[in-house]
């Protein structure tokens, strides 16, 4: 499971959509709610990938100014 938290709506949401859709492949489910009273953007992800594959995908997300990004990972 990764969490993703876009501060900056208006310059993060194109850029973290970008990255997401280079890693449509490991994403099972996602969920995005725009917290427009906080001006923030919520994104729940679940995802299926090896530790290398969530890993890339969570380091380039959270390399985005204003994008908080947190995972949860199972051993199996």
């Amino acid at each position: 499971m990764v969490g993703v938290v876009i501060e900056d709506r208006e310059n993060g949401v194109k850029i973290v959509n970008d990255i997401l859709s280079k890693y449509a492949e490991i994403i099972v489910g996602r969920m995005g709610i725009p917290y427009r009273e906080r001006k923030i953007a919520v994104i729940s992800l679940i995802v299926d990938g090896t530790t290398d594959e969530i890993g890339a995908m969570t380091g380039q997300l959270g390399a985005v100014p204003g994008v908080n990004v947190k995972s949860a990972l199972t051993k199996k």
